[in-house]
């Protein structure tokens, strides 16, 4: 009974504990990347506000930390025509499809010392990660329809 008791034990915490496919995109997305574009499903001109900041021409460009083992993370809007400077946010994975190891995630915008002061996050999902890219779809409602954003990345 007593190792019974134990080997359920052990099974909860690693049922608990992050999956491969997770551990494995961790590594690959931690780092420095550049916001290189970013494209909407519908054609047209659109006046988007990304992440509650500022442009889509001031994101792109824009450069990217992320630093998987405590999910921090910091972007920088280096345009010269926009409120340039240093961004932070914290990152929940939410694990999607164990087959290919992408998934959602919640960025939340922080301040400098990790706090959030609207305690509001965005819910993205991850399309595509690997060495050499990384690509981001959110998807918000415009006028009743879903309007996806596309952001595409690659590392510095």
């Amino acid at each position: 009974m007593k190792n019974l008791l134990i080997v359920l034990l052990i099974i909860t915490f690693v049922s608990c504990g992050t999956s491969k496919t997770v551990r494995q995109a961790n590594k690959t997305i931690k780092g420095n990347w550049t916001l290189t574009s970013v494209s909407y499903n519908k054609s047209g001109t659109y006046n988007v506000t990304l992440l509650n900041d500022v442009s889509k021409a001031c994101f792109e460009g824009s450069a990217w930390q992320f630093v998987p083992n405590n999910n921090t993370g910091t972007y920088a809007i280096n345009n010269t025509e926009c409120a340039t400077g240093d961004r932070y946010f914290n990152f929940t994975i939410q694990e999607v499809d164990a087959q290919t190891g992408l998934y959602d995630f919640l960025l939340k915008p922080t301040n400098e010392k990790g706090k959030s002061e609207a305690n509001q996050g965005f819910r993205i999902k991850l399309k595509a990660l690997s060495e050499t890219s990384m690509q981001w779809e959110q998807t918000v409602m415009l006028d009743g329809a879903p309007f996806v954003i596309t952001m595409n990345f690659i590392p510095q």
